[in-house]
């Protein structure tokens, strides 16, 4: 049974982020708010929890598409290889906004995601996922809440998203409704940015 606590977006409570990132210290998975849908999350750093991540979403781990959720562009250089300035410009001109953008690993990713050439990076509008990744004090991996309704999806509704997942998960978040356009995605390993899907997000801002 998972637990369901309601943060607010405007002023979150520092003892619910405190609840939720102890949930994560433990290994658990955390269903939570972002500026676009409702993610599902993990501690970069436990191979555990990414496992069972990866297993929910029927694929194998070392071939998973997760996003790194950061708080900021600051420890940046421990999951992606040095940028140049023309993609530091794009991504603080972005960040934090609803886009993930691709770039080329380092060599100090954590274990589970050593034999990644490139790796997702997201920094959300949300004060919930970013305050949970400032008191986790690293990244958590994230995947998107599909919903099997192919016209709706992404379930938007935090209720229903706890029924759903309550036996799969460990936390959901009640973070007031979701958005049902998930981020755009830009390549940006490569010389000129490469749009992989248009979502929310303005394209103008490239």
């Amino acid at each position: 049974m998972a637990d369901f606590i309601r943060i607010y977006e405007e002023n979150p409570n520092p003892k619910a982020i405190k609840q939720v990132v102890e949930v994560l210290k433990k290994g658990g998975l955390v269903i939570y708010p972002t500026d676009t849908v409702y993610g599902l999350g993990c501690d970069i750093t436990n191979t555990k929890a990414l496992e069972r991540i990866a297993r929910i979403k029927g694929v194998k781990l070392d071939k998973a598409n997760f996003s790194f959720i950061c708080h900021d562009l600051s420890n940046l250089s421990d999951y992606v290889k040095q940028i140049d300035t023309k993609t530091f410009k794009i991504l603080k001109r972005a960040l934090p906004g609803p886009y993930t953008f691709i770039l080329p690993g380092s060599k100090t990713l954590p274990a589970a995601f050593k034999k990644k050439k490139e790796v997702g990076i997201r920094v959300p509008n949300n004060n919930i996922a970013l305050d949970i990744v400032k008191a986790l004090g690293n990244p958590i991996v994230s995947t998107s809440i599909r919903d099997e309704d192919e016209i709706i999806e992404y379930t938007t509704d935090p209720e229903l998203i706890h029924e759903k997942w309550d036996n799969l998960v460990d936390l959901v978040i009640d973070g007031g409704y979701g958005d049902n356009h998930a981020s755009t995605v830009i390549d940006l390993s490569q010389d000129e940015p490469l749009i992989v899907r248009e979502g929310k997000g303005s394209l103008e801002i490239f």
